[in-house]
């Protein structure tokens, strides 16, 4: 999955020179690293959804912005599904892997000078593992953010929704819409189907009481509904995310990483 900027725009980390990164650090430059997984998406999907969605969300931003550099790290791919395992298609990395994986990528663009890393994560189990790398990062005093693309418009999710109740689901009315919007070509709308959401506990109690996933089955690999999603629900949502991402990256070049010892400690 190899994706450049409609406009031409040179922003993958590893498509540019060595004067070109040399040069972008003379500007306080911001690398977005898209974090993603392999795993199905119900019959109608391709494979790569979690990692598709911020990759492009990451190379629209760069495109986007060019009052100083966006350089978008390679993704890293593979993620923490091992729930997924019960469905086809499915590559997972080990929960200590994913997380070391994610702080060697990040350790590794910090220690080239590029000290404003933003993680933009597609995937709903990666979620705890990428917050738990940045701060064993920052333990370290390396700061890379870690953010989830659909925390980005929680009250548009809410809002918009027909069918999933703000949620991103699995394949359901959001994944679908953005796949529609982004990659047409590779959504095969005569498969879908709907599944019904299996849960241990009532909506209200669900909100703070979840149990983590062992196995997920379903009879067909969906969690919520793709009937109600089209492209332009996609690209309404798409647009969002990119302006947050924007505004991110623009207060993150203005500001300067934090300092563990700005202060002093007495630990050393």
């Amino acid at each position: 999955m190899l994706v450049r900027p409609p406009s031409g725009k040179k922003v993958l980390w590893q498509e540019m020179l060595r004067h070109e990164l040399l040069a972008a650090l003379d500007d306080r430059p911001v690398v977005i690293v898209p974090v993603g997984s392999v795993e199905q998406h119900g019959p109608h999907c391709p494979q790569d959804v979690d990692i598709s969605i911020p990759y492009h969300l990451a190379i629209r931003t760069a495109d986007e912005i060019n009052d100083f550099p966006v350089i978008v790290a390679p993704p890293v791919t593979y993620g923490f599904t091992h729930y997924n395992m019960g469905e086809v298609g499915t590559i997972t990395l080990g929960l200590e892997v994913f997380i070391a994986v994610l702080c060697d990528v990040c350790r590794s663009i910090w220690a080239n000078g590029f000290q404003r890393i933003i993680m933009v994560n597609g995937h709903g189990g990666n979620l705890a593992p990428c917050w738990v790398a940045s701060v064993k990062l920052a333990e370290e005093d390396v700061w890379a953010l870690a953010i989830t693309y659909w925390n980005m418009a929680t009250d548009e999710l809410a809002a918009w929704s027909e069918a999933d109740d703000g949620s991103i689901g699995h394949g359901g009315e959001w994944e679908t819409s953005l796949q529609l919007y982004l990659r047409p070509n590779l959504v095969d709308e005569s498969l879908r189907v709907k599944d019904e959401w299996r849960q241990k506990f009532s909506p209200p109690v669900q909100r703070y009481a979840k149990f983590p996933e062992r196995r997920r089955e379903m009879q067909n690999g969906v969690m919520g509904d793709p009937f109600v999603a089209s492209a332009e629900k996609g690209e309404k949502l798409f647009n969002v995310l990119k302006e947050r991402l924007i505004a991110l990256c623009v207060d993150y070049h203005n500001e300067e990483p934090p300092k563990y010892r700005e202060f002093g400690s007495h630990c050393p």
